[in-house]
């Protein structure tokens, strides 16, 4: 059995460091989490992870969770595979993880409420909460679309784990009705990632968990607005 297990779901943020590890190219199993059989409350997973949650990532049996975490762990670990560009001081590692938990604080609980506004409100509500996550995303997508004006990732010609979670962020969104026209070079970008021999490797891993949920009759399907 591998030592490195990556705990996950099909369509999750968990495809960031899966992305990640392939990037480093680690040996690695994915350990798939059936939400729709509660298995991210078992007492077993939840001795791995208290917070019931995906992406776990488990090292020589120790546990780490949180992306910002483990893409921090992944680069320290891995430096060869540069999955954050090299910091000069102090500052520059901040401002990288401060990168990073604007993908995980910012961006993620709005992708959440684009994609699954029901989970906030009733039924009747839930159209309003896609809309305010809508319009409180434009103004994000804007800021990431201005950065990438003259350069194909966010930190320049050089890609990083800060583009693996962009790129989930717009594929969240992007199958929730989000109109991503207005934002054609941050469309550009999920389409170069999507070239990446990692992604299309960490995107196998992910057919076959999501083939699994069918074969179990286990697939999560969010209601519709």
């Amino acid at each position: 059995m591998s030592q490195t297990q990556l705990y996950m779901a099909p369509g999750t943020c968990a495809r960031v460091p899966s992305i990640c590890l392939e990037e480093a190219g680690q040996d690695f199993e994915t350990v798939l989490i059936r939400f729709m059989q509660g298995e991210h409350k078992s007492p077993d997973f939840k001795k791995l992870n208290p917070k019931g949650k995906v992406p776990t990532l488990v090292i020589d049996g120790e546990a780490l969770t949180e992306n910002v975490a483990i893409i921090t762990y992944l680069n320290e670990r891995f430096p060869e595979a540069q999955l954050m560009p090299e910091a000069a001081d102090a500052l520059a590692r901040a401002r990288q993880i401060a990168d990073l938990c604007f993908c995980s604080a910012t961006l993620h609980p709005i992708v959440t409420r684009i994609r699954m506004p029901h989970f906030f409100a009733s039924e009747a509500a839930a159209q309003s909460i896609w809309e305010k996550g809508c319009s409180a995303m434009t103004e994000f997508f804007s800021l990431i679309e201005n950065r990438l004006t003259d350069q194909p990732w966010w930190y320049g010609d050089q890609w990083s784990a800060m583009d693996a979670y962009l790129y989930w962020v717009f594929w969240r969104v992007e199958g929730a009705d989000f109109d991503v026209t207005p934002f054609p070079r941050f469309k550009d970008h999920s389409k170069r990632m999507e070239e990446r021999p990692a992604v299309q490797r960490a995107w196998q891993r992910e057919r076959a968990a999501m083939a699994q949920l069918e074969a179990e009759g286990l697939t999560f399907k969010p209601p519709s607005r």
